[in-house]
């Protein structure tokens, strides 16, 4: 499991916005063969059935709580075992609108996982390739685990564990913004 630091380059209460600083980033990088990942605790059912259809075919999930149990590898149904939480890899860009909108207020972590960032001569940034090339969405919450639930959302940029804050505050200022300076580890 590799892993890299996810620096939050805006944080605001209006989805929209999120949304908004999230596609400007993917328009600077590099999509060929990215792909989005899901995570969530879903705790309604309406919600899972929402989810259902933005993700046809199932997607994996486990009973969540202490004495939870079920789960999609047991073939258990997910209605039956609310709350549980759901990860999805490598689904197409065009779920991750539709899956965020499902949501209705859930706390989730949408990740892409892109083909590289682009190299900024201007900015003294070499092109990065797709080991450190992610952006993640946090909706409903301020970190990547969903530990802290909050009513606004947190885009993140991931770079590679040295010292890459040229390509955060580039990538910031892409979006109208500056680094927040909260950055966690994520495991990809």
């Amino acid at each position: 499991m590799s892993n890299s630091l996810a620096a939050a380059v805006l944080t605001t209460p209006d989805l929209t916005e999120a949304i908004r600083a999230v596609r400007a980033l993917l328009a600077v990088a590099d999509l060929d063969r990215a792909e989005v990942d899901f995570e969530a605790v879903i705790h309604s059912p309406q919600v899972l059935r929402r989810v259902q259809d933005v993700l046809p075919g199932g997607f994996e999930w486990w009973a969540f709580g202490e004495t939870a149990e079920g789960s999609s590898k047991a073939g258990d149904d997910p209605a039956a075992c609310l709350p549980i939480r759901l990860f999805e890899w490598g689904r197409p860009l065009d779920r991750a609108e539709p899956f965020i909108a499902a949501l209705a207020g859930t706390a989730a972590a949408v990740r892409w996982d892109l083909n590289g960032w682009p190299e900024v001569p201007e900015a003294g940034l070499e092109a990065v390739s797709q080991k450190y090339a992610y952006l993640t969405l946090t909706v409903n919450s301020r970190d990547l685990c969903q530990d802290e639930p909050s009513q606004d959302h947190t885009v993140h940029v991931h770079t590679s564990r040295g010292d890459d804050s040229g390509r955060v505050e580039w990538l910031a200022a892409c979006v109208g913004s500056t680094p927040t300076g909260r950055v966690e580890m994520a495991f990809l």
